[in-house]
């Protein structure tokens, strides 16, 4: 069942979530330098959007340098004839993997019966994963789910799953109801390693299991693993304002202040390179510099006058101004 890179991962494993306009190729660049995680994640995207005339806008979603591996794709929809020519299509560009969002609990995505949508709908989530089987029959297929709709149906959607056979399944520890309002439910995750084990005995038939939610170390992330049995860990707002998170040598704490201001600086750098002025086919931006907004407010805490300069830090539009302010606040990068 477990192809491709997933056979050869080392277990307990610890994964970068895929999370829009966050976990870009930027982003990951300095998680390349500073510490990788076992397994990269694009941003999710739409398989209705790779095959619309903006496809050309939305490809940015998709890049990624060779140093970024092994590299996954996610995806979402609700239509398995797109994901089957958006499958053959991310084959092509090169990824390690596919991985398609049952999980993402976004009104505007659940109103296309798409994202966490689809635990209502096993049959189609069924055909989802075979269709996108179909269309790259070469590269593994993964799923990111909750663990229910309004309540915890763990282990009936799991079985559902279980019968598309795809290589590994993540699992957020909260249904779409609870968002992130809820504490995770590490219980529940628990509840379904014991499952999938009387389900499938044979250890190297069953697809690899991993948990998310509210894991902010891998201190952390290691207690989940010891207390539940899944293969590994996925990580999502816990790396905001940290490309040191997978790093067991250095975190972001061991930096001076201008130390992790220049890592800011640094981020920008790359943010501008890929996304900034002159990146976008009509010689526009690709993203909006506000994008950034929510990685200062990450990296900006903790130590005397954060505030302040966070406030400044918010009201600029551009990467000079960036520079200013921090020079201004008397930080010399």
């Amino acid at each position: 069942m477990k192809q491709g890179f997933w056979k050869n991962l080392p277990i307990p494993a610890v994964l970068l979530a895929p999370m829009a306009n966050v976990t870009d190729v930027a982003f990951r660049s300095l998680f390349a330098k500073y510490g990788p995680p076992d397994v990269y994640w694009t941003e999710f995207v739409s398989v209705e959007g790779l095959l619309s005339e903006g496809r050309e806008m939305i490809l940015p979603d998709l890049w990624f340098e060779k140093n970024q591996r092994p590299i996954v794709a996610q995806i979402f929809g609700n239509k398995p004839a797109q994901f089957e020519q958006v499958a053959f299509q991310l084959a092509a560009m090169g990824f390690d993997g596919i991985d398609i969002n049952m999980g993402c609990p976004d009104k505007n995505v659940l109103k296309q019966g798409s994202g966490a949508a689809l635990c209502q709908t096993p049959e189609l989530a069924k055909e989802i994963i075979a269709a996108t089987k179909r269309g790259a029959p070469k590269l593994p297929v993964s799923v990111k789910a909750r663990i229910g709709w309004n309540e915890n149906e763990v282990e009936r959607w799991v079985s559902d799953l279980l019968e598309a056979e795809p290589s590994a399944i993540t699992m957020h520890a909260r249904t779409k109801k609870e968002m992130s309002k809820v504490p995770a439910r590490w219980d529940v995750l628990k509840q379904m390693v014991s499952f999938v084990a009387k389900e499938i005995p044979d250890k190297e038939k069953r697809p690899l299991l991993f948990g998310n939610g509210d894991v902010f170390s891998l201190e952390e992330a290691d207690r989940r693993v010891r207390e539940t049995g899944v293969d590994g860990v996925m990580i999502g707002r816990g790396i905001f304002g940290n490309p040191f998170f997978f790093n067991r040598e250095k975190n972001i704490t061991d930096l001076s202040i201008a130390e992790r201001l220049a890592v800011l600086i640094e981020h920008t750098n790359l943010f501008e390179k890929y996304f900034g002025a002159g990146t976008a086919p009509n010689g526009g931006r690709l993203k909006n510099f506000a994008v950034m907004k929510k990685h200062y407010k990450a990296y900006v805490n903790d130590f005397e006058g954060a505030k302040e300069l966070r406030v400044a830090l918010m009201a600029a539009e551009s990467l000079a101004e960036i520079s200013k302010i921090l020079q201004s606040h008397r930080y010399e990068l």
